[in-house]
């Protein structure tokens, strides 16, 4: 069958099931039920503190066929995953499925649990290097499942995704199991990720390598969702924290890029006292950030809140009183870090209230502005943050679809040309998310509108922005660097793309190539 974007998708696959295919953005909006969760309560004097990994697993009693979840705010500096991996192989276990809310290429060691058994599911947000790659060549044996970040909260609360044991990587936790992450040697900010796990995983292990006397403070996590405590001499590599590109750009055209973005933006009425913003940490993206903080010091503009991942750019827009809030679900510097961990008004999220579409009001929906980025935009503007241009995982929706359902004005800025490669093409590789969300597309040669966005159109013409057609920005890429190679793949179904409410927007096929 065909889905609403034109996307060939089987109506079942194997090793995921029967396909709900995606139908538009507002489409599943409505009544949804929360899943039931299932506590053991713990009696007076009881102790939850364990001497190691291999005893909590001993305790679990962890099984063939269980889903185990981790979360990644340690990003690539994160242990704990593969810590426990080694743990559960060690003892003949097969058939996990991993639900982790990210992966990183630190996580190489899952790469041969796929090829001898022991992990035969995954699912993600975002994965990028070597599991990625192999799980592009078909060694998983199951297709990895990619939601979004907001998606992945609904489908952990409503018991689509069912946790039977998460870890929680717990830069601070007392005996009891209250965690943070400001404080020890290993802090990485703000856990929203974590939060569903905890709330509704069957049992929560809370991994620390600073235990301290109780009770923690501050609470970010509490005792309540918590089984186990284990003590470990690390949890990971906080500079990990920084795993791509964190600061602006200096190069012309990402620079031009985003003054042209900014222009955008104030001409379509956003930059103004009390509006919300959210970016994401690459190079164009904070520069968009930097032309929209000299707008609001000249005009003597403070905004609402800024969203998101944070980074330490963001932070020092609070400091500067441009910003009277942050809504943090992850920190993406040691900056950002410090900021939440001192200034009362950087305030933490969960997944949920971030992007989940199926809870009482996401932060997403409260958003003026989203700056996103992409690997392919295509005349539909439908956006691929997911595979690159040979077709292999290299990324995945994390809050790309929440916000962009969810923003007043969603622009992607983009180079026109990468590697010599077309950006915007008649088709992506594969929609992570609609064009029908998207408002704006932002590049060196020129400005596309939505065509549905006529309120946006008008206000445009009449400035002096070079506004185009996404067709003619596709030409434009075409006379450049020509068409580029038709990818070619087989019918092997390695992943499977979930929109934001858990229908099926796309699947990644093994590439051929």
């Amino acid at each position: 069958m065909k889905n609403m974007l034109d996307r060939e998708i089987p109506d079942y696959i194997e090793g995921y099931g029967k396909v709900k295919p995606f139908n538009g953005v507002t489409a599943n909006y409505g009544v949804k039920t929360r899943s039931s969760v299932k506590l053991i309560s713990v009696k007076s004097g009881s102790n939850k503190l364990l001497s190691s990994i291999g005893e909590v697993l001993d305790r679990l009693e962890i099984k063939d066929g269980m889903t185990i979840s981790f979360h990644h705010h340690l990003r690539n500096g994160d242990f704990i995953l593969n810590n426990v991996m080694y743990e559960i192989a060690k003892r003949g276990i097969k058939d996990i499925r991993v639900a982790a809310s990210s992966i990183f290429p630190i996580h190489e060691p899952l790469v041969e649990y796929m090829k001898n058994g022991v992990v035969t599911g995954i699912v993600t947000d975002y994965m990028s290097g070597p599991v990625a790659e192999a799980v592009s060549k078909g060694y998983l044996k199951t297709p990895a499942i990619m939601m979004t970040h907001g998606g992945r909260a609904r489908a952990i609360e409503s018991g689509d995704l069912h946790i039977d044991v998460a870890f929680i990587a717990a830069p601070t936790s007392d005996d009891y199991g209250n965690i943070n992450g400001v404080s020890g040697s290993s802090a990485c900010g703000s856990l929203g990720y974590a939060v569903s796990d905890a709330q509704y995983a069957d049992k929560v292990v809370a991994v620390t390598d600073n235990l301290v006397s109780y009770p923690a403070c501050p609470i970010e996590i509490s005792q309540e969702y918590v089984d186990y405590v284990v003590k470990v001499d690390s949890i990971g590599n906080p500079a990990g924290i920084v795993s791509g590109t964190t600061k602006i750009t200096k190069d012309p055209v990402g620079l031009k890029i985003a003054q042209m973005a900014a222009g955008v933006m104030d001409i379509a009425g956003y930059v103004k006292n009390g509006m919300s913003f959210q970016t994401g940490a690459g190079g164009t993206s904070l520069a968009v950030a930097a032309e929209l903080e000299k707008m609001m010091k000249e005009r003597n503009i403070v905004g609402s809140f800024a969203s998101g991942g944070i980074t330490g750019y963001i932070s020092n827009m609070l400091d500067e009183g441009l910003f009277k809030n942050l809504f943090d679900v992850q920190c993406f510097d040691l900056k950002a870090v410090e900021s939440y961990r001192e200034n009362c008004r950087h305030q933490g999220m969960s997944g949920s209230m971030y992007g989940n579409l199926a809870n009482k009001g996401a932060v997403v929906n409260k958003l003026d502005v989203m700056i996103l980025g992409a690997t392919e935009v295509d005349v539909n503007f439908n956006v691929n943050v997911t595979t690159s241009s040979s077709g292999i995982i290299m990324g995945g929706a994390g809050g790309h679809s929440d916000t962009a359902a969810g923003a007043k004005l969603s622009i992607v800025v983009t180079n026109l040309v990468k590697g010599r490669l077309p950006i915007v093409k008649d088709t992506v590789t594969t929609v992570t998310t609609p064009g029908e969300s998207i408002d704006v597309v932002v590049t060196e040669r020129g400005i596309a509108v939505n065509p549905k966005r006529k309120d946006l159109m008008e206000k445009l013409r009449e400035s002096n922005l070079p506004i185009t057609t996404i067709e003619e920005l596709k030409n434009t890429a075409e006379r450049i660097a020509g068409k580029g190679e038709k990818l070619k793949f087989s019918n092997n179904i390695v992943a499977v793309v979930e929109y934001r409410d858990g229908t099926v927007i796309d699947v990644v096929r093994k590439p051929l190539n």
